[in-house]
């Protein structure tokens, strides 16, 4: 059986600069998903056009929108970048300018050129789950997706928010507080299954 050895990080995004190629459908939503989860993304889009979509979704964000073709100088001081163009060429020079310069890589629907992949990601308040099929099926992690927005109580967050509280109250070494707080979760966890 296959096994899924990628290692989920979360990025603090409004802290990196971002760089989307491609400003079309593809290029809408990479940038949907982004701005969903981290409303503050600094990100520059270059395309030689921009769907009205993505212009009107640009407004009140900190993207960039840049009407212009593709060019390796638009990778300076960038961290992250994803390329969504309609055309493969252009495509596979952007990863291959992109590993020249030690910058991360999507080229979207395309795995095998890609040093990560934007998973489905599910967000309730300050508890976010982030679901990876390996890049086997965008689909699958959307639906698995939809299916956590639908089971995670709203009011997670308020439990994550009193958890903290509670944590700060703790005495004890590191190894006290963890022992304390599992038992806690734990006894937590019991109620719900009763």
């Amino acid at each position: 059986m296959e096994k899924n050895e990628l290692y989920p990080i979360f990025l603090k995004v409004a802290s990196l600069n971002v760089l989307i190629v491609g400003g079309g459908n593809v290029g809408l939503e990479k940038l949907t998903f982004l701005l969903k989860s981290s409303p503050g993304a600094r990100v520059t889009m270059v395309s030689k056009a921009f769907i009205d979509k993505v212009k009107d979704l640009a407004k009140g964000h900190e993207v960039n929108l840049v009407e212009a073709p593709y060019d390796p100088c638009y990778l300076k001081d960038k961290h992250i970048v994803i390329a969504t163009t309609d055309d493969l060429h252009v495509n596979i020079q952007i990863y291959n300018d992109c590993k020249k310069e030690n910058i991360l890589i999507n080229l979207a629907d395309n795995p095998n050129y890609c040093d990560f992949y934007m998973g489905g990601i599910v967000t309730k308040g300050n508890v976010k789950i982030a679901i990876s099929t390996n890049g086997k099926s965008p689909t699958a992690a959307k639906r698995l997706r939809q299916f956590f927005e639908e089971i995670l109580p709203d009011n997670l967050n308020e439990l994550v928010e009193n958890l903290n509280s509670y944590r700060k109250t703790i005495k004890g070494d590191f190894e006290d507080k963890v022992t304390k707080l599992n038992e806690l979760t734990k006894e937590m966890m019991n109620i719900k299954k009763s």
